[in-house]
């Protein structure tokens, strides 16, 4: 549930045609992280004048930061095809054998959710990063052998949100580690100006920092916050996105100032109002609002935590001194309950 809402930073269905059309294509055009833009021109420029593939790159970070479109943007100005797979699809050696027997020299291989990849696939993998050698078992028994494919040299971007589920041997094999951080506001209103001259929307200023500072730092939030109030601007008004139809329009989304809804704010009251402020964990703490333990890890608490509104410790997780003022609730006992 928690990763269908509007305000999740995970990829819904809705999102892929409407990410393809906004989707950057030159490192020039893609807005904020700068350090990592920094970095990685330097990478580009100096494969390209070797002539050689760039190192292999991990990329992680929060969901809906940029990393799937990171990679598409490193194949566009290597000049090479990129193959595009994730972790769970990958469950057999052949799966792995297909994929990358197919790649050109200098091809990508974009693995998201590279950390959710079994470790037979990942055994296979690492003479094929380090050596560019696919080593497969054909046959059982007494008659199996031993088969080394030569392949082409190609890179591998692995896209993570989960980088400490990343064994050691996986990462010790990238040459490039690059993490995406949270946007500001500025940064989000840029994303949300370039999507609306894209798709020809007449949005004023203002609009579009009331959307970017309640897109929970994250553009794919943004992108899809627009597409909402432009939804609500075609029927309450003339289609144009004005300042007071935004604020209309995430009212009735029920998403405030900061970016937070109903979901988050049951987390927050109920870590409060039933545990006390805390700590309490995670399992404990996801049954209690009945959601994913994974969900609320990787959707709800990093953005959060960024906030400042919880507190992830080894006993569990805390409401902080912010998370009271927030719900409204005064943390010596008067309190005036949000639920």
């Amino acid at each position: 549930m928690g990763e269908d809402r509007l305000t999740s930073a995970k990829e819904q269905n809705t999102d892929h045609t409407w990410d393809l059309t906004l989707r950057p294509q030159k490192l020039k055009d893609y807005v904020g992280q700068e350090q990592v833009k920094e970095n990685l021109d330097i990478v580009l420029q100096a494969a390209q004048s070797r002539k050689e593939p760039i190192d292999h790159t991990l990329l992680y970070g929060p969901p809906g930061l940029g990393k799937t479109t990171l990679a598409h943007i490193i194949a566009k100005e290597m000049g090479v095809g990129v193959k595009v797979t994730s972790g769970p699809a990958i469950s057999k050696a052949g799966d792995l054998a297909a994929i990358i027997t197919n790649l050109q020299e200098g091809d990508i291989l974009f693995i998201d959710e590279i950390h959710r990849l079994n470790k037979t696939i990942e055994e296979i993998l690492y003479p094929a990063m380090e050596d560019f050698a696919l080593d497969l078992i054909l046959g059982k028994g007494p008659s199996a052998q031993m088969v080394r494919l030569d392949l082409p040299k190609f890179t591998l971007i692995g896209a993570t949100t989960r980088y400490n589920l990343i064994s050691s041997p996986l990462r010790d094999r990238f040459g490039v580690t690059f993490r995406l951080n949270f946007y500001n506001n500025e940064e989000l209103a840029q994303i949300v100006k370039r999507a609306a001259d894209i798709l020809a929307i007449k949005i004023d200023d203002k609009a579009t920092l009331e959307i970017a500072s309640r897109s929970r730092a994250t553009p794919r939030i943004a992108n899809r916050i627009l597409k909402r109030v432009r939804d609500y601007s075609q029927v309450k008004g003339d289609g144009n996105i004005s300042y007071e139809l935004t604020k209309q329009a995430l009212n009735m989304m029920a998403i405030d100032k900061f970016g937070l809804d109903d979901l988050d704010r049951k987390l927050l009251a109920v870590l409060v109002e039933n545990f006390g402020g805390g700590p309490v964990g995670l399992s404990t703490l996801a049954a209690s609002v009945q959601e994913e333990a994974g969900t609320i890890e990787e959707i709800f608490e990093p953005y959060l935590m960024q906030l400042g509104l919880l507190s992830r410790t080894s006993q569990g997780r805390i409401a902080t001194d912010k998370t009271y003022e927030y719900l409204g609730i005064d943390r010596e006992g008067d309190k005036n309950k949000l639920f």
